[in-house]
């Protein structure tokens, strides 16, 4: 399975964007698919995780009611809705992707990483 994130960019506090996440490859494999991010000098945070065809989706505290994880199907594309961005979001974000059957916290597949800069 192949992740390519993308939709990262420059916005100021306060603002939003949207992050895509497309999957190719045997996705038939992927049972969840999971957002974390990286900010520089810190550790990897997990952010957002949505599970099954049902789409049952869990956030980190950090972001639940500002972020909204989605996912298309029918596409293979797993968005991420950030709403009132602040300057603590600022970090490289990259999607992931967990077979079936795995510990909740190990992911098989990464993302490249798009990176998020959120100026005061």
């Amino acid at each position: 399975v192949q992740l390519q994130a993308s939709g990262g960019g420059l916005v100021q506090a306060g603002g939003s964007l949207r992050l895509s996440c497309a999957a190719s490859g045997r996705t038939s494999s992927v049972h969840a698919l999971a957002w974390f991010r990286q900010a520089p000098g810190k550790e990897r945070e997990f952010l957002a995780r949505i599970v099954g065809s049902g789409g049952r989706a869990y956030y980190a505290n950090s972001v639940k009611g500002r972020f909204t994880v989605t996912v298309d199907n029918a596409k293979n594309v797993m968005t991420l809705q950030m709403n009132n961005l602040k300057p603590e979001d600022t970090a490289v974000y990259h999607c992931a992707a967990q077979r079936a059957f795995r510990p909740t916290e190990q992911y098989d597949y990464w993302g490249q990483g798009t990176l998020v800069t959120v100026s005061s």
